[in-house]
């Protein structure tokens, strides 16, 4: 086998605290060497940004390694988040297949996002994210939908009385939204935990398909409301003010809903955290039809099929359907897994059809984590381990990327994407250390496709001409030019040498 590695960085603030890990429930990653990947060249990006970009100083994404083991051409786009707080640091990423930043959509000190993917909405690929706030393992925001411009054109929200958390937003054919959210539910009797027996107060888990162009429900499932998921099925183990009131109580997360799919026109399939269990619920009657894994699953579960802690659950046609099994927090297995269910509904049994494991390093999530299956493969977000991965069907590793210490994104994906900002290229120029001229940096956030930059330059803003252009480096490129301007702009160009567009003229070292 030929080997093709790549190794690129996004540099940023490594080594950051990580905002709201304790609040995401975060349990860290569990990782040691293992058997490692093939032995290939290292190809490093000249680039060095670690300082930040020169065109877009706002911006500073976490620093991220990419590793190529034979990834074929068609390979696609990567879509991350990173819950760093402050203006620019973190937020949601796209990169392409070589780790060059694509786009940075910056998280705010009042606002996170997270969960962000490419799906369809009217016909059309749109980015969608969860935005808002995360307090307690949950959120409360709203999932927003933009264009291939970046803007965005929806926003959707729970009603009533509950704000859309931060593990689920997925539309659906039909038009609508899924989305997960938490109620605080009090009067409950704790006592089958070891909680108070009267008066106690839990979180439930909210099913909520709304209509994305009216905002109304559709269709609402509550774990507790519903009577169909009593607080004896968890796994969570109440600690000391969980339950109870008082200043240091708070809620006990008995269910931790963390993923919604569309099973059929009928049903949902809800995954909980906290139960180890995937709740298939009826829409005609609004309660669960069968439950898989967990205390009381409907299904004889192979000993390797079980999961433990698990998110991010997607059924496939042929009866199939990928977990992304933690295996913790605490630890009950000694990896995370990806896996690929082989379900018998009608025979009530599930058999393990697949898996993919990390080879080079033994990741264990606390948190977090996706599995998303592909044509010919899987790409494994590994959550609270900063890790993602991308298999083959046979489950050689084709690509391993992994964030800087402290970093970790809720889910990652794989998918063609198309971006044109609505705003302009960005551009900065500075003198050059040694001889007359200046280096020009031109940067676009969110474009692909760009092959190459034209240089503009002039005595005044309003006298710029072309003076040469240059191939495209990355998110940001680094042009040197014998002209000593002081005026510049830059103008980005696709393969066929078109316009795409270009920045406003600016003087050198402003």
């Amino acid at each position: 086998m030929t080997e093709d590695l790549s190794r690129r960085r996004l540099f940023g603030l490594a080594g950051a605290t990580m905002a709201g890990a304790a609040g995401l429930g975060m349990s860290g990653c569990a990782a040691f060497s293992s058997s490692r990947p093939p032995k290939a060249t290292l190809a490093t990006t000249t680039a060095d940004a670690s300082a930040g970009f020169v065109s877009r100083p706002d911006l500073t994404p976490p620093e991220i390694t990419v590793r190529q083991y034979g990834l074929g051409p068609d390979s696609q786009y990567i879509f991350l988040n990173c819950p760093y707080s402050g203006p620019g640091r973190g937020g949601t990423i796209i990169m392409d297949p070589r780790g060059q930043l694509v786009w940075l959509g910056p998280n705010t000190v009042t606002e996170h996002r997270m969960d962000l993917a490419v799906q369809t909405y009217q016909g059309k690929p749109v980015l969608t994210w969860w935005q808002g706030l995360v307090t307690e393992g949950y959120g409360r925001g709203e999932g927003a939908i933009a264009n291939s411009s970046y803007e965005i054109i929806k926003t959707v929200r729970c009603v009533g009385g509950v704000e859309a958390d931060l593990h689920e937003f997925n539309i659906t054919p039909q038009g609508t939204a899924l989305l997960t959210a938490y109620r605080t539910v009090a009067g409950v009797d704790l006592s089958d935990v070891g909680g108070p027996s009267s008066g106690g107060y839990l979180l439930s888990g909210v099913a909520q398909e709304i209509d994305i162009e009216t905002g109304k429900l559709v269709f609402e499932w509550d774990s507790y409301g519903s009577g169909d998921v009593p607080v004896s099925e968890t796994y969570e183990k109440i600690g000391p003010g969980d339950g109870g009131y008082g200043t240091a109580a708070r809620p006990f997360n008995y269910f931790h809903i963390n993923s919604i799919a569309a099973y059929d026109d009928e049903h949902l399939l809800i995954s909980a955290r906290n139960t180890w269990a995937v709740y298939l619920v009826s829409k005609t009657t609004g309660h669960v039809v069968w439950r898989m894994n967990g205390k009381n699953s409907s299904f004889d579960m192979d000993p390797t099929a079980k999961f433990y802690w698990q998110h991010h659950v997607r059924p496939h046609s042929g009866n199939l359907m990928t977990v992304f099994d933690n295996g913790a927090s605490p630890a009950e297995e000694t990896h995370s897994r990806a896996l690929v269910l082989q379900v018998d509904v009608a025979g009530k049994r599930v058999a393990l059809h697949k898996q993919y494991i990390h080879p080079g390093e033994v990741l264990l999530a606390g948190a977090m984590g996706s599995a998303q299956l592909l044509t010919d493969g899987m790409f494994v977000g590994w959550g609270t381990c900063p890790n993602f991965s991308q298999f083959d069907y046979t489950g050689r590793l084709l690509l391993d990327g992994s964030m800087a210490k402290g970093a970790a994104s809720y889910r990652a994906f794989t998918g063609n994407w198309a971006g044109h900002p609505a705003d302009l290229p960005a551009v900065a120029a500075r003198h050059r250390s040694s001889g007359s001229g200046a280096t020009v940096y031109a940067s676009w956030n969110g474009a692909t496709g760009i092959a190459s930059w034209t240089v503009y330059a002039g005595k005044t803003a309003a006298s710029v001409k072309e003076i040469g252009t240059a191939r495209s480096s990355g998110f940001e490129t680094a042009i040197n030019v014998s002209n000593s301007g002081p005026w510049f702009a830059a103008a980005a160009l696709d393969r066929a040498g078109h316009t795409m567009a270009k920045s406003e003229p600016v003087k050198i070292g402003s």
